[in-house]
C-alpha cells in the first residue's frame, strides 16, 4: 500500500464540499474500497493517487482506478473496451465513451464471490499493457462540445490557445471524460482540475 493514497480512503477526492465530511462517498461503503484495495495490490499493481482518486499502473502504464460513487464503488479500466469480458460484468460510463469501463459493486459478499474473475479480467488488463494494444478511437466522428468547456474557452482566449493546440487524440479525450460526466458541476470540476495539465500540453492519461 502506497500511503500517499490513503487520505482518499479516509478524506475522499477533495473535488466536492462533501470531502473529508462523514457524508463523502467514500464512507458510504468503505468495505468495498478496502477489499477491492486488496484485490488489486494482490495483482501487483503500482498504487497512486491520480486525479484524486486511487489510480493502479503496471510499468508506468495506467491500467485502472477505484472510486467510490454514489450508490455503489467501481474498479475503470482505461482501456476496458479492449477486454475479452467474457462475463458480461463490464459497462460503459457514458454513451460516447470508447475506451474505459466500469464494474460496478454495491455487496461486499458479492466481491468475496468474483475475486477469481475480478483478478483475471485485472491480469488480462495487465497482458494489455504488456502487448502495448492500443483503443482504435473512431474518427471523423463530431463530438459536442460540453457547455460548460465552451463557456470556459470563449471567456478565456489563453486556455482556448492551450486546448486547440492539443492533439486531436487528446482533444477527444478530455471531450470525452467532461461529457461523461451526467451533472453540470460535475463537468465544471472536471474541467478545472483538468486545466493545469492542458496549460501543459498533456493529454488525460499523460
Amino acid at each position: 500500500m502506497n500511503p500517499t493514497v490513503d487520505p482518499y480512503f479516509t478524506e475522499g477526492c477533495g473535488r466536492c464540499p462533501l470531502g473529508g465530511t462523514p457524508a463523502c462517498k467514500v464512507h458510504q461503503r468503505p468495505e468495498l474500497l478496502a477489499i477491492l484495495r486488496k484485490i488489486l495490490l494482490d495483482c501487483g499493481l503500482n498504487e497512486e493517487l491520480k486525479w484524486g482518486v486511487p489510480c493502479y499502473s503496471f510499468q508506468n502504464s495506467n491500467v485502472l482506478i477505484l472510486a467510490a460513487f454514489k450508490g455503489y464503488c467501481a474498479l475503470s479500466f482505461f482501456k476496458g473496451a479492449l477486454l475479452a469480458d467474457e462475463d458480461g460484468i463490464l459497462e460503459k460510463p457514458g454513451e460516447h465513451t470508447q475506451a474505459v469501463r466500469l464494474i460496478k459493486f454495491t455487496d461486499a459478499r458479492e466481491i468475496t464471490q468474483m475475486e477469481a474473475i475480478l483478478k483475471a479480467y485485472i491480469f488480462e488488463a495487465i497482458e494489455v499493457e504488456k502487448a502495448g494494444l492500443k483503443v482504435a478511437f473512431q474518427k471523423g466522428k463530431e463530438l459536442v462540445f460540453p457547455d460548460e468547456l465552451q463557456q470556459i474557452l470563449d471567456e478565456d482566449p489563453a486556455f482556448k490557445a492551450a486546448f486547440e493546440a492539443l492533439t486531436p487524440g487528446r482533444q477527444r479525450g478530455y471531450m470525452l471524460y467532461f461529457s461523461a460526466a451526467k451533472q453540470s458541476p460535475t463537468r465544471l470540476s472536471r474541467i478545472e482540475k483538468c486545466m493545469p495539465q492542458i496549460f501543459n500540453g498533456k493529454g488525460l492519461n499523460d
